[in-house]
């Protein structure tokens, strides 16, 4: 082996990643290369407990629907619902079936039992509401944005009333028609009735932190931050929607770019709570532009992690998850010149590696990009892992 990266090969353990870094970040993202494994999902819960008894974590943030996230958050806080309810509920992507998500969960709530609410453990989903082939409709969160600011401010303040909100939202099978997706004629993002929806919630929101001093005086800190939430949600969806409708060549990227802004603006809000875990695909936590094709045609766009980065500095990490094999996806042994090839040559089935110190151990000899037989599986990039502060390496992840 020309390489010597022995020294770059530590324990997967929390204290083994805070040791790559040079101060605790508030938020620590770990990402994974892929979806639907349970055991990359194992091994973030297995950090994440470690974070929260070791490292003080109390929060952790998935890549899952940021409204749905809260009925996860109200049960492993206050107990409300069933955990059955909850996953169903909760967890966005069809992800509520998973038992490591589960979990989860369940230690989430087994832990804040009993203890003070300064102490607990938060959930946050940080997604919007939004799916491959679709996305939601903005009433959930323009009606919630609306209401809370009815109940809590003067009428004469508020630039709409619910009659009026209903009227512009319709039924919400127009906006979430999947047609959509492909064929901009199908949207109703563009509309008069969406155009009008943009300017309310875009002033609905500005109400918000206008009052912010008395709104939090007469309601909570927590019910301020659920509204804030609110309003990112309907203006990020508005704005998806507007995209949605667009017949430019710039379409798939804006909507793209459109969801991982939503996302960073969502960890952003996380980050101000604390020091959190985020657990997302590799692709959005990446401090580099992501890319993938979409509808045959390549797209570039910044992904949340370059977003939060670029605003949080040291105070974001990024650790990266790469596999050896996934052999029910026919994801078999890598070339020994890539890096997961040289990782997959180590003796540990899984490790902790110093990206910036195997970056330059490969400085002199570039490792060659791996190709992906599965297309559900994003191999490293090796131009990226100066950029990375560690890398989880499983060497072969076992069939669900």
């Amino acid at each position: 082996m020309p390489y010597d990266i022995k020294d770059t090969v530590h324990p997967v353990e929390a204290a083994a990643v805070m040791r790559l870094l040079s101060t605790r970040p508030r938020l620590l993202a770990l990402g994974e290369p892929t979806h639907d494994e349970e055991a990359l999902l194992d091994l973030r819960n297995h950090l994440f407990r470690q974070f929260v008894e070791e490292e003080g974590y109390r929060t952790i943030a998935i890549e899952s629907d940021c409204l749905m996230g809260l009925v996860v958050d109200d049960y492993v806080t206050s107990g409300s619902g069933t955990l059955d309810e909850v996953m169903e509920r909760g967890i966005s992507h069809g992800w509520g079936a998973s038992a490591a998500n589960r979990e989860l969960v369940r230690w989430m709530r087994a832990y804040n039992d009993g203890r003070p609410a300064a102490d607990r453990l938060r959930f946050a989903g940080f997604d919007g509401p939004l799916e491959i082939t679709a996305a939601a409709s903005p009433r959930q969160a323009v009606t919630a944005l609306h209401g809370y600011l009815a109940a809590g401010v003067d009428a004469d303040l508020l630039p709409c009333t619910t009659e009026l909100l209903d009227r512009l939202l319709g039924a919400d099978d127009r906006w979430t028609d999947p047609a959509a997706m492909w064929d901009p004629a199908q949207s109703v993002g563009q509309s008069s009735e969406a155009r009008e929806l943009r300017l309310l919630a875009d002033d609905l929101a500005a109400l918000l932190h206008e009052q912010m001093p008395h709104l939090i005086a007469t309601t909570s800190r927590d019910d301020w931050d659920r509204a804030l939430l609110y309003g990112r949600t309907a203006t990020g969806l508005l704005r998806y929607h507007y995209w949605m409708a667009d017949t430019s060549p710039a379409r798939m990227t804006r909507l793209v770019a459109v969801r991982d802004q939503m996302m960073a603006r969502n960890l952003l809000a996380v980050a101000a709570r604390g020091p959190a875990l985020v657990h997302a695909h590799n692709g959005h936590l990446q401090r580099e532009k992501s890319t993938m094709r979409m509808g045959g045609k390549p797209l570039r766009w910044w992904s949340a992690g370059a977003l939060v980065s670029a605003q949080l500095g040291e105070e974001y990490a990024f650790v990266a998850t790469a596999l050896g094999t996934i052999r029910h996806r026919a994801v078999d042994a890598p070339p020994p010149d890539t890096v997961e090839g040289l990782l997959y040559a180590l003796p540990e089935d899984r490790c902790v590696i110093d990206a910036p110190r195997l970056a330059a151990a490969l400085a002199d000899m570039p490792p060659a990009p791996r190709v992906s037989p599965w297309f559900g599986y994003s191999p490293l990039d090796p131009s990226h892992l100066a950029h990375s502060d560690g890398i989880v390496f499983v060497k072969d992840v076992p069939q669900s």
